[in-house]
C-alpha cells in the first residue's frame, strides 16, 4: 500500500503541466520527448533547497546524506551554463575581487544572509568592488549599476556567493582566467558543485568570511599557484561543453529514473 500511494503522486509525461518558470518544462521536455509518454514521473521546478519525499526531477539538491530523492537535470540552462574566453592573463588584471549580485531586503522571500553578511563585512574595503543591483535594498549605498560579465574579467577574483541554491555565475567564472573565491557549496546542479575541490579549483574562504584578505594576498604572491587553479578550473569546465556528451548523459539519467520508478527497462 506505501507503494502505491508514492506511485499516486507521479502523473505521466503527457500530462505535464506546463511550469510557471516555462524554461523548466521545456528543458526536460526536450528529453522526455524520446521516451514513452505513458511512464510517470514528478518534476519539481525553481531553485530547490530540501529533498522531495519521492524521486523527483530537480534543477538542484542540497549536499546532504540522504538527498537520492533529489535527481538533477540540466535545467534553467540558458542562465546557468555560459561559458566565456577571456583574453586577459590573470597578471594582468586588478588586484581586487569583485560582486554583483541580488541581495534582497531582510525579512523578505528571496533574502540572501549570506550576501547581505558579506558586504556588511566588506563594504568599502580598498580590495573589494562589491554592489546589490537590484535597488530595493535599505542600504542605498549598496545598490550599483550592473557590470558586464566582460567587465568582471578585469579582477583578479570573482565572488561567487550562494542565492537561493548555488551561485549561477560560477560555471563562468570557472571559464575565465580569474579565481572563483568561495565557502564551500551547500547545494548541487548539473555542474556537480559538490565534487569539485577547495584550492584546486576555486580559492575557498571560510564560511563567516574573516580569511577574504589572507587568500587574496596569498594569490597576488603566489601567481603561479593562482594559475594552477585556473588551469583545473579550465579542465573540469571543458566536460560540460560538449553538446552531444551532455544530451547522453541526460537521456542516460532519465532511462535510469524511469526504470527505477516505474519498474520499466529499455
Amino acid at each position: 500500500a506505501a507503494y502505491d500511494s508514492w506511485r499516486d503522486e507521479l502523473i505521466p509525461l503527457r500530462r505535464q503541466p506546463m511550469c510557471k518558470q516555462k524554461v523548466y518544462f521545456f528543458d526536460t521536455f526536450e528529453y522526455t520527448r524520446w521516451f514513452p509518454q505513458s511512464l510517470k514521473w514528478k518534476l519539481c521546478p525553481g531553485d530547490l533547497v530540501s529533498v522531495p519525499n519521492i524521486p523527483s526531477i530537480v534543477k538542484s539538491r542540497p549536499l546532504v546524506a540522504g538527498n537520492e530523492n533529489s535527481v538533477i537535470m540540466k535545467l534553467d540552462k540558458v542562465r546557468h551554463f555560459i561559458f566565456i574566453k577571456d583574453e586577459k592573463s590573470f597578471v594582468e588584471k586588478k588586484n581586487m575581487v569583485v560582486f554583483r549580485g541580488k541581495i534582497g531586503v531582510p525579512g523578505t522571500n528571496g533574502f540572501k544572509e549570506n550576501r547581505y553578511r558579506f558586504l556588511e563585512k566588506y563594504w568599502g574595503h580598498p580590495m573589494c568592488n562589491l554592489g546589490e543591483i537590484k535597488g530595493r535594498h535599505p542600504n542605498k549605498q549598496w545598490i550599483v549599476e550592473k557590470m558586464t560579465l566582460r567587465q568582471h574579467l578585469d579582477y583578479k577574483f570573482i565572488l561567487s556567493l550562494e542565492g537561493n541554491d548555488v551561485a549561477s555565475n560560477l560555471k563562468w567564472v570557472m571559464s575565465s582566467n580569474s579565481l572563483a573565491v568561495m565557502p564551500r557549496p551547500t547545494c548541487e546542479t548539473w555542474f556537480m558543485e559538490g565534487r569539485l575541490i577547495p584550492n584546486y579549483h576555486y580559492v575557498e574562504i571560510k564560511p563567516d568570511f574573516s580569511d577574504l584578505e589572507e587568500r587574496l594576498n596569498y594569490y597576488i604572491a603566489h601567481p603561479q599557484e593562482a594559475e594552477e587553479i585556473i588551469r583545473h578550473a579550465h579542465e573540469y569546465v571543458e566536460q560540460f561543453k560538449d553538446p552531444e556528451r551532455e544530451r547522453l548523459v541526460s537521456l542516460f539519467v532519465l532511462k535510469k529514473y524511469f526504470e527505477e520508478t516505474n519498474s520499466v527497462t529499455f
